[in-house]
């Protein structure tokens, strides 16, 4: 087989992956096109590896060995983040980014700026009472 077949195809998975990032807006959906884009890495190692090793006489395959890694590496970020995305929904009751994004900005008032713009309020209370 030659190598341009695995390499489109790892291009079209990469960019299926990237599109369904910036794209979705749900976080499992965005972890899924995260694993994607790994496969699609993954897939480009083990062609590049095979098309190395029939140029030289050496089988070294340390591109399967970098595929393996990155299958663990892959398999724990998965396990890590829907562990994250199912405690957020837990708390917050949605796993829409957006959703997430507006809760987090409206707590960020709750910080010294706000102590800022009640302080004259608290002053005109103190001054009629």
């Amino acid at each position: 087989m030659h190598l341009a077949y695995p390499a489109v195809l790892s291009a079209l998975l990469f960019c299926t992956g990237l599109y369904g990032v910036l794209a979705r807006r749900n976080a499992i959906l965005v972890l899924m096109s995260v694993e994607l884009m790994l496969n699609a890495v993954n897939l480009n190692l083990v062609a590049f590896d095979v098309w190395l090793s029939k140029t030289a006489e050496e089988t070294l395959h340390s591109g399967q060995a970098l595929t393996l890694f990155t299958i663990t590496i892959a398999a724990a970020e998965i396990g890590i983040g829907l562990a994250i995305v199912l405690a957020v929904h837990r708390n917050r009751g949605t796993a829409d980014i957006d959703k997430l994004r507006d809760t987090a900005e409206s707590h960020d008032t709750d910080g010294p700026d706000r102590d800022a713009s009640t302080a004259p309020q608290a002053k005109k209370a103190e001054a009629t009472a």
